[in-house]
């Protein structure tokens, strides 16, 4: 079942940043029936604290943070989503920001939900995000031992090595 998007929401909300943060509000959309603001990276903490604090927004959940791995979009490879919910009144939210390969480092969010804790130690291990200030930054899910981000787009989707498949009975 689709949740409408109410267009005039999503306005409200986009009109309420753009009255604080200005030019750091950077593009507003519904992507796949989904409401995305994309902001400048250095205003994210500020942001975040207060779609979550201010009593008329109410993203008082943070459900997922992930990673973005876009190589076609230069200057902005790297990306961060921020998944809110309000959920007295059942909205959700995405928060964008981008970056380029060289310029990783993300303010960690695990003061505003403790629960980041966990989701950026996972997009550390993953695609290799420097969260500062976070407590406790070390890989979650990957042996110690490894020396690149298996998310990261840049590795094959199959081990090249491999030769005990038929490619023309997978539709290839």
């Amino acid at each position: 079942m689709k949740i409408p998007i109410e267009i005039d929401w999503l306005e409200e909300v986009a009109g309420r940043l753009r009255e604080n943060f200005g030019e750091q509000v950077l593009n507003v959309e519904q992507a796949y029936d989904f409401p995305v603001i994309v902001v400048e990276k250095k205003a994210i903490i500020d942001i975040l604290a207060f779609l979550k604090n201010d009593p008329s927004m109410g993203f008082t959940f943070l459900t997922t943070l992930c990673g973005l791995h876009v190589p076609n979009y230069e200057g902005g490879e790297f990306g961060m989503m921020y998944q809110l919910h309000n959920m007295p009144e059942n909205r959700r939210l995405r928060i964008k920001i981008f970056m380029g390969e060289n310029d990783l480092d993300v303010p960690t969010v695990s003061a505003l939900w403790p629960t980041a804790n966990w989701m950026e130690r996972q997009e550390y291990d993953f695609f290799g995000f420097n969260f500062v200030g976070h407590p406790d930054l070390r890989r979650i899910l990957n042996m110690d031992e490894m020396n690149y981000h298996p998310m990261r787009k840049q590795y094959p989707l199959e081990d090249l090595g491999k030769h005990d498949k038929d490619d023309a009975k997978f539709g290839r």
